[in-house]
């Protein structure tokens, strides 16, 4: 099908991306790597007066180490992102759900910032975000600010950012030395998640010391295990414990049904994957 009729820009800085957004207001769209977008405008499930195409504002790509965090530009592909070494180092878990999302030409075209922007519940890289503390920093008219995940994804497809606001880069901190696991549940190969649960863990001997564990696709925003969480922290790392902390792992959710799950179908495999994403970071 054949996009409906928009007008196109393509900025130079964040500033001039700011002030197009501003003049479209809710008319305008962001294009970053367009993996999301150009789908849906052919299929004309979204009309923009306005298309703003942010792919020329070097400031939004790459990724550098601040102090005792790491911090990823908006427009940083999924590719870089993936194999970027303090990403490898320090982010374990963002490499290993970025290797996930749909296949190799969609990482080397989709953004990193995208993908969080679209705010898709089925998405790859929502839960590690929120499961590492990530935060959202936002450009407006009036300057930036820090929004944290927990905050950042508001319903389906839907963020904090308002019309007139650009994701800009993304903060998330340090977790040198943790072991981490994405475990992935989909009806076929490069499908978005029926379930995926994203695991961090930091051990002290035997012990779990500290877990972080997001869930995919079980609510209209992902969701932070929490109980698993406080079920795994001081306890030794052997598959009874494990397992019986992840029968937590569907209490405070809201998964929903489809054509691929129930919800007591995805209410299952939160707790069968987050034992074995678990099990499999410990190693």
């Amino acid at each position: 099908m054949i996009p409906a009729q928009f007008d196109y820009v393509a900025p130079a800085t964040v500033d001039d991306a700011v002030r197009e957004l501003a003049d479209a207001g809710d008319d305008g769209k962001v294009l970053a790597g367009g993996q999301s977008l150009l789908p849906v405008l052919r299929m004309r499930l979204a009309a923009p007066a306005k298309v703003i195409d942010i792919g020329r504002i070097a400031e939004l790509r790459g990724i550098r180490e601040d102090g005792d965090a790491i911090v990823i530009g908006a427009m940083t592909t999924h590719y870089d992102v993936q194999r970027d070494p303090l990403v490898q180092t320090h982010l374990q878990l963002i490499s290993l759900a970025t290797a996930t999302v749909a296949d190799p030409q969609v990482r080397h075209r989709g953004t990193f910032g995208g993908s969080l922007a679209h705010a898709d519940p089925a998405g790859d890289l929502l839960a590690p975000a929120l499961a590492l503390d990530a935060e959202m920093v936002v450009a407006g008219m009036d300057g930036r600010r820090t929004v944290p995940a927990a905050e950042f994804f508001t319903d389906y497809f839907t963020t904090a950012l308002s019309p007139a606001e650009l994701l800009v880069e993304i903060r998330l901190p340090k977790y040198t030395g943790w072991h981490a696991h994405y475990e992935k549940f989909s009806i076929s190969a490069q499908a978005w998640s029926v379930v995926s649960v994203a695991a961090a863990v930091r051990t002290d001997g035997d012990t779990i010391a500290e877990a972080r564990i997001g869930l995919t696709n079980m609510a209209s925003t992902p969701v932070r295990a929490r109980t698993v969480e406080e079920a795994l922290v001081g306890q030794r790392a052997t598959a009874e414990n494990i397992k019986a902390a992840a029968a937590h792992a569907a209490e405070n959710t809201n998964p929903t049904t489809d054509g691929d799950a129930s919800p007591e179908f995805r209410s299952h495999l939160a707790r069968v994957l987050t034992g074995r994403a678990v099990t499999a970071a410990i190693g």
